[in-house]
């Protein structure tokens, strides 16, 4: 069994609403349409790890730079992360080779 030393950085739904320049109805909203992973604290409240800033400012480029629509933010991401993993997978190829 192992004992983790520190407790993990975690910010809370309005600390997370201020790193990302976003309204926390809107952090509600992108939590709600699955864009965003927040866990929950022992009083139920959303928690955000720090990594889930980058997260957000991907949203907002995406929203912004492309004028897509949140909904379909989601599966822009679900396809910018497969193109990643499949140049990876080219990469480690032609590496061998």
């Amino acid at each position: 069994m192992t004992y983790a030393l520190v407790r993990p950085a975690r910010l809370d739904l309005n600390s997370y609403a201020r790193a990302t320049g976003l309204h926390p109805e809107a952090v509600r909203r992108l939590v709600a349409l699955g864009l965003l992973e927040p866990v929950r604290d022992a009083r139920g409240e959303l928690c955000f790890s720090p990594a889930q800033v980058a997260v957000a400012a991907r949203i907002q480029r995406l929203h912004h730079g492309l004028s897509i629509n949140y909904a379909a933010i989601g599966l822009v991401i679900d396809l910018l992360d497969r193109i990643e993993e499949l140049e990876a997978d080219l990469r480690r190829l032609s590496e061998r080779h």
